[in-house]
C-alpha cells in the first residue's frame, strides 16, 4: 500500500473539513466556514478554494491508483 504524502493528508483533512461544512449546511442551515471567518470574507474564500483544490488533487491523484 503506498504512503501518503504530505500534500495528500493536507488535501485529505481540507476535503473532510469541507464535507463537515456541507453537512451543518444540508442539516442544519449552519455554515461553519462563514461563521469562523465572515460570510463572503477573504479568509473564507479561500478556505473554499483550498478545499476545492484539495478535491481537484485527490480526484488526480485516485486516477493514478
Amino acid at each position: 500500500m503506498a504512503r501518503m504524502s504530505g500534500w495528500d493528508w493536507t488535501a485529505f483533512v481540507l476535503l473532510v473539513i469541507g464535507g463537515l461544512n456541507w453537512g451543518l449546511i444540508g442539516f442544519f442551515d449552519w455554515n461553519l466556514v462563514d461563521s469562523l471567518f465572515g460570510t463572503g470574507g477573504t479568509i473564507a474564500r479561500v478556505v473554499y478554494a483550498l478545499v476545492g483544490l484539495s478535491a481537484l488533487w485527490t480526484v488526480w491523484k485516485m486516477s493514478k491508483m
